[in-house]
Formats: structure tokens, C-alpha cells, sequence
């Protein structure tokens, strides 16, 4: 693909997770083009239908999050502070925002699904990590991580400033990580769900139409 194709795709890539976040999936894919910057043409280049979109954002938002589980396995020592990059990270690429918006058909896509158990698997060894390590408070389980992210990924609304609103996720984020360290509190109450229980809740969902 040549530098330019890359860098519209990219682009594209960027402006439709952004909207799917802010407006939902059946937002129109003019303003899709237009937040990018292309012209209609040049996305239906680059996907032709809606569905061809939705999928790559989905990919590339999930490969990004994977990414980063990975690069703070590899490069940090101490397992709490892998754990705290990794979750701050991932709530910049969007995928705790986006993933819960798409249907089945798209989430159970072969390289999206690789990807979701791959993020998942690396996910879990981050938590091991730091369970060995001493310092994770006991009772805390892999849906707690993933929940609270799609939680303080979603947009406040109510024409909040986007700038604004994401500094105000991290800074709950890290009040959230503040409590998942040991300080010698109790272990926590109740029961998380399994992945299998958060996927099976979506599969439950159903999806509105989408537009055209």
C-alpha cells in the first residue's frame, strides 16, 4: 500500500472509531469522511460497505490493545505498574468504548475473535503478574479490569468536552487502580463474572439496525 493509502486508511481507521464512540455505529459515513478529512470516494476505496469498516476498526483497535498488554509485560519489572500502563493505554485506544457497540457477526470475525482471545490471554497474565508479586488486593478477577474500562470509556455527553472528559477518565482511572492495590484491606465481596458470562451478555444484546 502506498504512504498516502496508509496514511487515509489510518485516518479513516481513527475517524470512524472516534465517531462509533461519540454517535454510535449507524453514524453516516460522510461524517465519517469528513471527520477524517477524505472524500467519500476515498473511503468506499478503502471499505466498501459499512460492515468492511466496522470490522477493521474493530481489528485495529483490538491489535493496538494487544499491543500494549504485551509492551507492558515485556518492558516493565514491576507488575502493578505494567498493570496501571496497560489500563491507561488501552483507555486511550477506545477498544473498552468500542468493542460492547458491535454485534456478534462482527466480534465473532476471525481476526477479531484471534485478537479478543489473545488481548484477553494477555490481559490475564498482567493480573497473574502482579497477583505473585504481592500486589494486587486479593478477589480482584479479569471482568472488574475490563468493565471498569468500558465504564470510564464512555463519552459523559451532553456536549462535554472531549479533551476535557478524557483527562477526567484518567483521573478516575487511577483512583479506581489506586484501590486495586494490596494495602492489607480485605479481600473484595461478591462474584465477577467469567468472560464466558460477558460474551454470553452480549451475545444476548441485540444491536439496532444499522444505517446505510
Amino acid at each position: 500500500m502506498r504512504a498516502d493509502a496508509k496514511r487515509n486508511r489510518d485516518l479513516l481507521l481513527d475517524a470512524a472509531c472516534a465517531l462509533f464512540i461519540e454517535a454510535g455505529i449507524q453514524v453516516s459515513l460522510s461524517a465519517v469522511a469528513r471527520r477524517a478529512g477524505v472524500s467519500i470516494a476515498t473511503l468506499y476505496r478503502h471499505f466498501p460497505d459499512r460492515r468492511s469498516l466496522v470490522t477493521a476498526v474493530a481489528a485495529d483497535v483490538m491489535a493496538r490493545t494487544r499491543a500494549e498488554a504485551r509492551a507492558a509485560l515485556v518492558e516493565e519489572t514491576d507488575a502493578f505498574v505494567a498493570l496501571r500502563r496497560y489500563m491507561h493505554r488501552t483507555l486511550d485506544v477506545g477498544a473498552p468504548a468500542l468493542m460492547p457497540l458491535l454485534d456478534e457477526e462482527v466480534r465473532s470475525f476471525p481476526e477479531v475473535k484471534t485478537l479478543l482471545n489473545s488481548t484477553a490471554a494477555a490481559q490475564r497474565r498482567l493480573l497473574r503478574a502482579a497477583e505473585q508479586q504481592g500486589s494486587l488486593r486479593a478477589g480482584v478477577e479479569f471482568a472488574d479490569v475490563g468493565l471498569v474500562l468500558a465504564r470510564f470509556s464512555r463519552p459523559i455527553g451532553g456536549g462535554f468536552d472531549p479533551a476535557l472528559e478524557q483527562g477526567v477518565a484518567h483521573r478516575h482511572l487511577e483512583i479506581f487502580i489506586d484501590g486495586l492495590r494490596e494495602h492489607g484491606q480485605p479481600p473484595l465481596e461478591g462474584q465477577a463474572p467469567t468472560l464466558r458470562e460477558l460474551r454470553g451478555m452480549r451475545r444476548r444484546s441485540r444491536a439496532a439496525p444499522a444505517k446505510r
